[in-house]
Formats: structure tokens, C-alpha cells, sequence
């Protein structure tokens, strides 16, 4: 794995007291085409052409989906779906058996795995009764929140300090010291943030885009620290050309940037190789299971750039990713839950399973 810049924080001074000391890391090539929507050299928006009209209706195809991933085939039902992604409620006794002999870890995306999408993401609570399941998992393995929002706000939302955070899509990450300790007590943590140099352009981005945006009733911009976050679920669909052009307006200024879109969300990010999957091997080799056979990773998430990180488990044959959706997707993820609560319920087994196997263990001694 491509080593990062990283320092050790002292725990007595606080959740971001490292945050600047950090030295930036090189961007890395672009994302390959297709991937992401293309972000173009600088240049007037006063005369859109057509090179510009075809990105932007492409922009909005995007949002008129707005899923977490591309749909399958229209003729593919969910039924078959589901054939090909089981229920990993239904599997769960399959999942434990690969379990044996090795450490399970467990990956959470927040919104919409943790929490309900709602119409305003500063208002994405967590049940009292998520927040105690997401408790009990890491008492038992450990635990990361892997997401999209900035790690401080992530925290604020989930409120457990055990856990380990990686946010802005894994570009600020807080992560233990490398080795298996994170049940000893150890509470020195290391922190990763690739994309530092990128801080100052996304101020500048973000003041750009409440500005350009301020007119479109409904349209949010989030400050994430390393990456900017359009919600548009609130806006009329009618205005969602107004806004894709408003926001395209400034990205287009900044080719160093890329745009993506998740779910009522655009996001615009560093265009440097970096994102979910390499979050989650980054906190593995932390933990002391880089290139290790006797480790299970579990990554549960509900959005595409959930994808990163599927792909990642399914490349190294090794863990599972489970894809939180209602309907049928394409997906790198080899199981399926439907909703937060179905989250919730599967953590409570994978508690009530170690704390049967302890027991057992116990009474043969």
C-alpha cells in the first residue's frame, strides 16, 4: 500500500488537535473516464457549447437517478436480484462460517446505513438503539464509520469515541497505531489526510458555490473539509438545470477538482487517487492486518462511492461488502440489506454471536 503522511495524536488534547500538522501528499493520476463526471479546463460560461450542454445533461440524467449505484437492467427484477444478493440477515450463518480463525472488522458507511436519508442532512440522526448496536459491534471487533461527511461532524452525529473515523469519503481519516491493539487500552491514534494541500481550494470552491447557488430555494452546500457536498433534495426538479449549470459554473475553474454525484447530492472532491476502498486499507494495515489471512472485513454502506470499497474486498477475495437498497443495483457487494434497521438488526447478531461463542468457550475451560 502507497505510504501517506501521518502523525501520531496525543488523545489528552482533543478529537482534531493534529489536524495541522500534516504534510500534503501528491495527487495522484485522474480517475479513469467514465468513472467520474469530467471536470474541464478553465473557461466563460457565458457561452455555453456543446461540449458543455453535453456534460451538463449528462449532470442531470445523473440527478434525475439519483441512486446509489447504476441500475441494473431494467428487465432484472428485484427477486433475481436478491438471488444474486442475498439478504445478509439470511446468510448470516454462511458469513460466520468464514469467519472462523480470523478477526472480524467491521466498515460503516453513516447516511443511509446508520441513519435514514432525510430531506435535510444536518437533521440525519441516528436511533438511540443504532447508536447502542454500533456500540456493542465495537466492543466486540473493531469498528469504523467510513463516510462522505467531514470527520467532525460524522463524530458529532454517532457520538462514540471507540470508534475509528474516516470522513470527507476517507480523506481525513483517524485511525489507531499500527498493531493489534485497539481492545489493550492503546489510545494513540495516527491520522491521514491525502488531500491537505487541497484545504485552501476548497474554502475558495465552497464560498463560489453558496454564492452561485443562493438564488436555487432548497439547494445546501456542505463543507465536508476535503470535499464539497450539493444537496438537491430539496430543490424542484424544475430548477435542477439551473443549479447542475450554477455548479458546473465554478468546478469548471478548477480542473484539480472532480465532480461525482450520489444520492439528491453532487459532490466535488480532490481529483487525486484516493477514496473509500483505499480508506479501508489504510485502517486494516493500521490495525495490523495488511496482507493478512486471518481477517474478515465487513463494509456496509448504501452509496456508490460505497463502491470503492467493495470492489476492494471483492479484489482481494477476501471480507464482504453488503449494499444497503430497497431496489435492484449494479454492485461490487456481495450481500444485501434493505434499511437502516436491517443494519441495526444484523450488528445485534453479530454481537449476540460473539457473546454465545465467548460463553461457550468459557464454560469449556
Amino acid at each position: 500500500m502507497t505510504n501517506q503522511n501521518v502523525i501520531i495524536s496525543d488523545p489528552r488534547s482533543g478529537f482534531d488537535s493534529s489536524l495541522l500538522s500534516f504534510s500534503p501528499a501528491v495527487p495522484g493520476p485522474l480517475p479513469q473516464p467514465g468513472r467520474f463526471i469530467a471536470v474541464p479546463a478553465k473557461k466563460s460560461f457565458k457561452n455555453i457549447d456543446s461540449t458543455d450542454a453535453t456534460r451538463i445533461t449528462a449532470l442531470l440524467d445523473s440527478m434525475r437517478a439519483s441512486s446509489p449505484t447504476r441500475r441494473s437492467s431494467e428487465t432484472e427484477n428485484l427477486k433475481s436480484w436478491i438471488d444474486h444478493h442475498p439478504s445478509a440477515l439470511n446468510m448470516f450463518d454462511e458469513i460466520i462460517n468464514s469467519s472462523k480463525g480470523k478477526q472480524i472488522v467491521v466498515f460503516l458507511d453513516y447516511d443511509g446505513t446508520l441513519s435514514p436519508i432525510v430531506d435535510d442532512p444536518d437533521k440525519a440522526f441516528m436511533t438511540s438503539e443504532m447508536r447502542e448496536a454500533v456500540k456493542n459491534t465495537s466492543k466486540y471487533f473493531p469498528t469504523a464509520i467510513v463516510s462522505g461527511r467531514c470527520r467532525a461532524k460524522v463524530f458529532n452525529f454517532v457520538k462514540l469515541s471507540q470508534l475509528y473515523y474516516a470522513g470527507s469519503h476517507g480523506m481525513d481519516i483517524k485511525a489507531p497505531v499500527k498493531g493489534r491493539n485497539y481492545r489493550k487500552g492503546n489510545n494513540q491514534t495516527v491520522l491521514c489526510q491525502p488531500a491537505r494541500e487541497f484545504l485552501p481550494m476548497i474554502s475558495e470552491v465552497y464560498k463560489s458555490l453558496v454564492e452561485k447557488t443562493k438564488s436555487i430555494p432548497g439547494a445546501k452546500v456542505e463543507n465536508n473539509k476535503f470535499c464539497l457536498s450539493v444537496h438537491f433534495r430539496r430543490v424542484e426538479e424544475k430548477r435542477w438545470t439551473e443549479l447542475a449549470e450554477q455548479v458546473k459554473s465554478v468546478t469548471k475553474e478548477y480542473p484539480r477538482l472532480r465532480l461525482t454525484q450520489g444520492r439528491k447530492v453532487l459532490e466535488i472532491r480532490p481529483s487525486i487517487k484516493w477514496d473509500k476502498g483505499n480508506a479501508l486499507e489504510f485502517l486494516l494495515e493500521s490495525l495490523g492486518y495488511a496482507n493478512s489471512n486471518d481477517v474478515l472485513p465487513i463494509y456496509i454502506g448504501d452509496d456508490r462511492t460505497d463502491e470503492d470499497a467493495f470492489k476492494v474486498l471483492r479484489d482481494r477475495g477476501q471480507g464482504f461488502g453488503i449494499l444497503v437498497s430497497k431496489s435492484p443495483k449494479e454492485t461490487n457487494a456481495t450481500y444485501s440489506l434493505q434499511e437502516p434497521l436491517e443494519v441495526m438488526y444484523f450488528l445485534n447478531r453479530l454481537v449476540e454471536w460473539k457473546q454465545s461463542s465467548l460463553q461457550q468457550k468459557y464454560q469449556k475451560k
